[in-house]
């Protein structure tokens, strides 16, 4: 794996190469799809951060608003009041690196002024390009994830990752953000519409590599790892640490999911794997 510096708002960073990063999914949300309502009150959404980082997460992912389809769009304002607690806690008691899961400029800002270090637009710049404008002010780290929703995708999944990324790409740079700020996300479920479209994603994914950036996978739960395994989304934690190894092992660095233990030990494996295969191949 390369090895990589990423830059975070707040002056702070993470190494990316050696170990995978597992990042926990935080949604204080009543309608996401495996865990809505669960975490929507800020007391409950503390002790589930505090519990995924004692699991070993490195980052946790605040999100606000349901990105599964069908989802009931909300304000921003409505956004805001359920996330901004939340992240001001967390920052507050300097317990984890904080990514803000959404598309809007303007509740990117206010979260990276209450602590978070992270932005992470499932549009990819695309729907509100002026939030590459608060990324670059506030010198934030950069999640910047492919979608196919609202647009005519082209038929080979991968050159429909470069065409969207590399737009989003061109978005950033003309903001001023600089490189190792950014990583890219695939993203698994979104307007992939059969397992057999994620399936060929994923047995594609090393050809992301080609980028250049470090990689995130965000596979936790998806409607295609239930159609493999024939479970119901809250039970598809061993499914996700599968796809996590396959991915780890084809070049994703950071693995955003909801059952992080298991991930934890998942890709601990293939990290000792990857170490050994390098150790043989330098005798």
């Amino acid at each position: 794996m390369t090895a990589r510096r990423w830059q975070l708002a707040h002056g702070r960073h993470l190494d990316l190469g050696d170990k995978a990063v597992v990042v926990g999914i935080l949604n204080v949300t009543p309608d996401s799809f495996s865990d809505g309502g669960l975490f929507d009150a800020a007391e409950t959404a503390l002790v589930q951060a505090r519990r995924m980082l004692g699991e070993g997460a490195l980052v946790v992912d605040v999100g606000g608003e349901s990105t599964r389809p069908g989802a009931s769009a909300i304000t921003a304002g409505e956004e805001q009041a359920r996330i901004l607690p939340v992240i001001e806690a967390l920052a507050g008691s300097g317990e984890a690196l904080i990514s803000v899961d959404t598309y809007r400029a303007e509740t990117a800002r206010l979260a990276v002024a209450a602590g978070a270090h992270i932005i992470n637009d499932v549009w990819g710049l695309q729907r509100e390009p002026d939030i590459a404008r608060v990324a670059a002010e506030t010198g934030a780290g950069l999640i910047i994830m492919h979608t196919g929703r609202d647009r005519r995708k082209l038929p080979d999944v991968i050159a429909d990752q470069f065409a969207f990324l590399e737009k989003s790409l061109e978005i950033a740079r003309r903001h001023g953000i600089a490189d190792d700020h950014i990583v890219l996300d695939a993203g698994f479920g979104f307007a992939k519409e059969t397992a057999e479209d994620n399936l060929d994603l994923m047995a594609r994914f090393s050809e992301l590599n080609a980028l250049g950036f470090p990689l995130m996978a965000g596979t936790s739960r998806k409607r295609f790892i239930g159609t493999v395994t024939g479970r119901d989304a809250a039970e598809r934690g061993a499914g996700t640490a599968a796809t996590s190894v396959i991915l780890r092992l084809k070049g994703a660095d950071l693995f955003r999911v909801h059952d992080v233990a298991i991930n934890v030990d998942a890709l601990a494996v293939a990290d000792a794997m990857l170490a050994r295969e390098t150790a043989v191949s330098e005798r």
